[in-house]
């Protein structure tokens, strides 16, 4: 009897795997050639961003010399490769043609290529501003910067904030009514139909030791807030601030006050309102509702440093005392009519001049 052969038929050979190509050397270079291309456009726009904006500094310079103004500067450096433009002018200069002006040995501005409406601005050594009559006020502290933005609207913002502030007149400059100030702030801000709000804000500061701020002060810290919405600003405009100005009224424009205060030691005049103008003679128009503490005192240094007649301090004293509460503060109206300033019924001076 034959065997049965029950073993599994042999299996057929497995075919090896076909060996893995090798990359081509292009997928290899491809993203190192594609990095080098974008670097390339970048830089190149950076240098296009670059010139333009060389360009237009120039251009504004030349608009704002072509209207009266001084503009000038030593040197001119634009940096900022790959992502920024620094922007930096020495001994940068400008005087409007009224005598004001603004120097620094320094000037540094910069803004992110992707957002050139916006720049933020530095005087890391200070900088000197010049009174058309009082001459030059240097200016030092910790911080002083500013920032614009909105360039490409009809008004831009605009932001100013210095801390630890030292105020030193020129050799030969009269003197300026602050020594020092722990923080100033100054805010533009465009609003709708044509307005803009602006607020000013001084903290802590210190009068100098002569003056009517020092009378009334003493060494007591001095700080001043004022808030305040603009009318008619497209008109604000002119070769010089008084041309600015009378432009300006002309138009109708007026200045609403939302909120104002000045507290000197223990004297505060503070303002819940009112609407300001300025007259054909540069001088304030119109009328706030305030409330003073400790009026006496503040009409009496008035008196005495020769801000207004003692005649007229004692009779405006006499008003502000019958007018006052259980508080010791008075309640009365501040009118600037006619080129004179009264206190409720009593004129106690001009009124204060714009231009």
């Amino acid at each position: 009897m034959a065997r049965r052969d029950n073993s599994a038929p042999p299996a057929p050979p497995v075919p090896h795997p076909a060996p893995d190509r090798k990359p081509g050397r292009k997928a290899l270079y491809a993203p190192f050639v594609l990095a080098g291309v974008v670097a390339v456009a970048w830089s190149g726009f950076w240098l296009y961003a670059r010139g333009e904006a060389a360009k237009q500094i120039d251009l504004g310079a030349t608009a704002l010399r072509n209207a009266g103004y001084d503009v000038a500067w030593s040197e001119q450096t634009i940096g900022g490769y790959p992502f920024r433009l620094n922007v930096t002018l020495k001994d940068a200069r400008i005087r409007e043609p009224s005598g004001w002006a603004l120097t620094a040995p320094s000037l540094e501005s910069q803004a992110f290529l992707h957002g050139l409406s916006t720049w933020v601005i530095a005087t890391p050594q200070g900088l000197t501003f010049v009174r058309p009559i009082g001459g030059p006020v240097e200016v030092k502290g910790d911080v002083i910067h500013a920032s614009l933005s909105g360039l490409d609207k009809p008004l831009p913002k605009f932001s100013f904030e210095g801390t630890k502030l030292s105020f030193v007149p020129a050799a030969g400059a009269q003197p300026f009514a602050l020594s020092a100030a722990d923080r100033v702030e100054f805010h533009l801000r465009p609003g709708p139909d044509d307005q803009a709000a602006v607020f000013f804000k001084v903290d802590a500061g210190k009068a100098r030791l002569s003056g009517l701020f020092a009378r009334i002060a003493g060494d007591k810290p001095i700080s001043i807030t004022w808030d305040s919405i603009l009318s008619k600003v497209s008109s604000f405009k002119g070769r010089d601030w008084p041309a600015t100005v009378r432009a300006w009224s002309t138009a109708g424009g007026r200045m609403t006050v939302r909120n104002a205060g000045i507290t000197a030691g223990e004297a505060v005049i503070g303002a819940q309102g009112g609407t300001l103008s300025v007259g054909y003679d540069g001088r304030l128009n119109g009328s706030l509702d305030v409330t003073l503490r400790e009026a006496p005192k503040a009409l009496g240094a008035m008196a005495e440093t020769g801000t207004i007649r003692p005649e007229a301090a004692m009779a405006a004293s006499a008003v502000a005392m019958a007018r006052q509460g259980s508080n010791d503060v008075a309640r009365a109206n501040i009118t600037f009519q006619a080129g004179q300033t009264t206190l409720g019924p009593v004129a106690i001076g001009p009124a204060p001049k714009v231009y």
